[in-house]
């Protein structure tokens, strides 16, 4: 046989043991989108631990859309740049017993729009130190040493101009904040801009669900990034789901507050599960076959996320023994626009998240119904998506 002939044979065989081996693969995680909301482009907070605004921001440009509103690109920086502000003013109050550092929740950006009003992005990029995307290393190094070094100062009380020198390290960072601007062809300020919008901040609300405050009454989150003190209402695991997914149904949007630190969680796969035990659901011979395997291999063998995997059945003492014991920590903020399921079956919901487009699903995610119910710190709805019965029991109209 000639060396050609040979080659080619040779190449020929692999080629089918490649495909052999192909066909009995795993195939992983398939998705079909069950219901989708309209949503604006994916963002990028990039270096910065802003997740909650750029979050947040989607949130409401969406809530926008939804309400029959252009799609306007409203600047997260902005309300970053004001949130810094108020936060160190409460920590420097508070003599330093306040988390003084970037992250924060929801609510800290409906009530900077109160506040402060909002403006497009292209009045207020907010990147004054020469980078095309946030970078924060410099800036929350550089305003922590500030207000600490003004309440350990040796005067032995403050001077009217320390929060001047505030706003000239933010104006320095983030750039000066207009008081009017242009906007296609028309003139604002940042409150009368925020008024022009079709959503009010007010129509805005958020639910938890935890046992160690009573079901149906608002109550502070006691988490380190919560420094605005904010409320949630606070419902049974079953109602904060109905709360969800009426909203989806209703085509609006979720912002969500939740934790991604899980093994679970596989971010280059885009994909957050909360894994049953596998010995449960194996019999005869791959019971056998599990049993001869190391932890570390079974671990590995069920959290690669080759292929769908049985998942725990979430229970209200579960998310509570998760949070008291510092296993659900609040460390991310997403949008949850649509549900789906894999090819199993099992739900799963459509989210949006602020890490730039990126493959498998240009920038989405998928999480399962089991760790929403689990991981769930919080979320913010439009109140008018609220089931009426939910809202009677928490006395909102």
């Amino acid at each position: 046989m000639k060396k050609s002939t040979m080659l080619l044979t040779a190449i020929m065989a692999c080629a089918a043991l490649t495909a052999t081996a192909q066909d009995n693969a795993p195939e992983g995680y398939k998705f079909t989108d069950t219901k989708t909301v309209q949503t604006v482009p994916i963002t990028n907070q990039y270096r910065s631990g802003t997740c909650w605004c750029f979050s947040t921001i989607s949130f409401l440009e969406e809530e926008i859309l939804r309400a029959g509103g252009p799609q306007v690109k409203l600047s997260e920086m902005w309300v970053v740049r004001n949130i810094y502000f108020e936060k160190a003013v409460k920590y420097v109050r508070l003599h330093g017993s306040l988390n003084f550092a970037v992250g924060g929740a929801s609510h800290d950006v409906t009530h900077a729009i109160e506040q402060y009003g909002i403006v497009p992005q292209e009045v207020y990029k907010g990147l004054n130190y020469g980078t095309e995307l946030p970078e924060f290393g410099e800036i929350d190094e550089v305003l922590k040493a500030y207000v600490d070094a003004i309440i350990k100062n040796k005067n032995g009380k403050l001077t009217p101009a320390w929060q001047d020198g505030l706003n000239a390290i933010l104006d320095a960072y983030f750039g000066e904040r207009p008081e009017t601007f242009t906007y296609e062809g028309k003139e604002y300020t940042p409150k009368s801009f925020a008024e022009s919008l079709p959503i009010k901040m007010s129509d805005y609300i958020e639910f938890s669900s935890y046992t160690h405050h009573p079901f149906y009454e608002p109550f502070v989150i006691e988490v380190p990034d919560n420094w605005l003190w904010g409320k949630v209402y606070n419902v049974p695991l079953n109602e904060m789901m109905q709360v969800i997914d009426a909203a989806i149904t209703d085509s609006h949007p979720v912002a969500w507050g939740t934790d991604v630190s899980e093994k679970g969680f596989a971010g280059g796969k885009a994909i957050g599960v909360i894994p049953e035990v596998a010995e449960k659901n194996m019999v005869g011979s791959d019971a056998e076959k599990w049993g001869k395997l190391s932890n570390a291999e079974k671990e590995a063998r069920i959290y690669s996320l080759n292929e769908p995997v049985k998942e725990m059945t979430i229970t209200q003492e579960m998310r509570q023994e998760a949070f008291d014991n510092y296993e659900t920590t609040d460390d991310h903020g997403m949008v949850i626009v649509g549900t789906a399921v894999d090819q199993n079956g099992s739900p799963f919901y459509r989210v949006q998240n602020s890490w730039g487009v990126r493959p498998p699903y240009d920038g989405f995610y998928y999480f399962s119904r089991p760790f929403v119910e689990y991981k769930t710190m919080s979320i913010m709805v439009n109140k008018n998506v609220v089931p009426k019965e939910i809202l009677k029991k928490i006395n909102v109209k």
